[in-house]
């Protein structure tokens, strides 16, 4: 049992920083529109997206056992709260320099492996990863399968679905494993629709990780087991603000047009 001021409003915080503003609006208004936080909560079957579903129900099932019982209003203005609070939070933007390679000791840099599992672990709902190349990384691999099991949408952009000409490393998501290739949705940018000058044609240089619109990690460094330990390579990783949703977007619009196609 827990009282209204100790738990609906951490409660409240909790589901607004799992889900986006446009979820959280439609729960709230769910919660306005029924008679009770009960009914509520039957209507949450109208969401098709399991994991919103499940956060959405356990709020509820939470300001259920408050004492005294709520009422349906103040609990959806406590959402609603929640949520701007979150969304200024998250437009406050912060900006970390990511590094491989020599370490002397002047700059107290993030490293590169660290910085992506960051961005993959925080991910509720969405991650986009792209990488010319990908070679031999467990942990981004183990970091991925996590995100699935807690339902979160991956989606996969590489160079080419074949090796790369010349190397023996692939830019293929066979390289990150079956249990990745089966929880991802993966795209690669085919060759006729590239811009071409004389004989040389252009490649995807790309090398970021976005993660539910809030986190992007742009590097220098491929996904390569030489990227995260022997070579010089340098990124940021950006938290908050509106260039992670841009970069989502742009991707999410290649994708829609027909620019990348899926393996």
């Amino acid at each position: 049992m827990g009282t209204y001021d100790d738990m609906i409003p951490e409660m409240a915080c909790r589901l607004a920083s799992e889900v986006p503003m446009s979820v959280l609006q439609i729960v709230a208004q769910i919660i306005r529109e029924s008679p009770s936080l009960a009914s509520a909560k039957k209507r949450m079957v109208e969401f098709s997206q399991p994991h919103h579903r499940q956060l959405a129900v356990e709020f509820i099932d939470a300001c259920l056992t408050a004492t005294p019982p709520m009422l349906p209003e103040p609990v959806a203005l406590a959402l609603l709260t929640a949520g701007i609070s979150e969304k200024a939070h998250r437009e406050a933007q912060s900006v970390e320099l990511v590094w491989t390679g020599p370490d002397i000791g002047a700059v107290p840099f993030r490293r590169t492996e660290q910085a992506i599992l960051q961005v993959l672990d925080s991910a509720s709902h969405s991650i986009t990863l792209v990488s010319y190349a990908v070679y031999r990384i467990p942990n981004i691999r183990e970091a991925l399968v996590r995100a699935a099991r807690r339902n979160v949408k991956t989606t996969i952009v590489v160079e080419t679905p074949d090796k790369i000409v010349g190397q023996q490393e692939y830019s293929t998501v066979q390289a990150l494993g079956p249990e990745v290739a089966a929880c991802s949705t993966v795209y690669f940018w085919p060759q006729e629709n590239r811009r071409s000058h004389g004989d040389k044609m252009g490649i995807l240089h790309v090398k970021c990780v976005v993660a539910d619109s809030r986190w992007l990690f742009l590097s220098s460094a491929n996904l390569t087991e030489y990227a995260f330990s022997i070579n010089m390579e340098l990124g940021v990783l950006l938290t908050g603000g509106p260039l992670p949703r841009q970069v989502g977007e742009n991707f999410s619009r290649l994708i829609g047009e027909g620019i990348l196609e899926r393996i």
